[in-house]
């Protein structure tokens, strides 16, 4: 078994709080550097391709850390009361972040998906098993395989867009009231 890579993963977790706060492009190397606390040389050693590797290994490492979370909800909840505890889950990170971070996954996506295919990979895989996660879960629930990968899917991208309008506002409602919304519409389909 191979040693684990000594500052690689501070640089991804570096990364990964920067783009959430302040977006890709807003992010220069200098500071991922500083705020990692990792040699310069470390970044150029594990991230041959630069920002952009830098870039596809946090949206990974981000999404991961998501679909851990859907993964770690209470078992046995029903479908509605599974969405509305992930949507109180997020408001309560973003009410506890003062409405500054954002997604890292969203804001390097957004910037940069068009151009970059290492990122739009890693963005199309993030959001793949983000839907998947919320979709066994669904089923785990009650739901049908179709109701429940539907559902999955509108969960994924209206939360998304709630967690865009929240920090917007600096308030935790669009949140809270797209997942009791998604929620509801689960408890029917149930």
């Amino acid at each position: 078994m191979s040693a684990k890579p000594r500052h690689r993963d501070a640089i991804v977790g570096a990364a990964t709080r920067l783009f959430r706060r302040q977006g890709f492009a807003a992010t220069g190397l200098a500071q991922i550097v500083e705020v990692s606390g990792a040699p310069k040389g470390s970044v150029y050693h594990y991230f041959p391709g630069g920002k952009s590797a830098i870039g596809a290994a946090a949206v990974a490492a981000a999404g991961g850390k998501v679909s851990a979370t859907i993964a770690g909800l209470p078992v046995g909840l029903a479908p509605g009361d599974f969405i509305r505890s992930y949507g109180q889950l997020m408001a309560g990170w973003l009410r506890a972040s003062g409405y500054r971070d954002g997604c890292p996954i969203a804001t390097t996506v957004l910037e940069e998906a068009a151009g970059d295919a290492a990122i739009a990979m890693a963005a199309r895989t993030v959001f793949a098993d983000w839907t998947s996660a919320m979709s066994e879960r669904l089923m785990a629930a009650g739901l049908t395989r179709p109701s429940a990968s539907t559902l999955a899917l509108m969960a994924v991208a209206a939360l998304e867009g709630a967690l865009i309008l929240a920090r917007a506002e600096r308030s935790d409602d669009p949140i809270l009231r797209v997942s009791e919304s998604l929620g509801n519409l689960a408890d029917e389909m149930a």
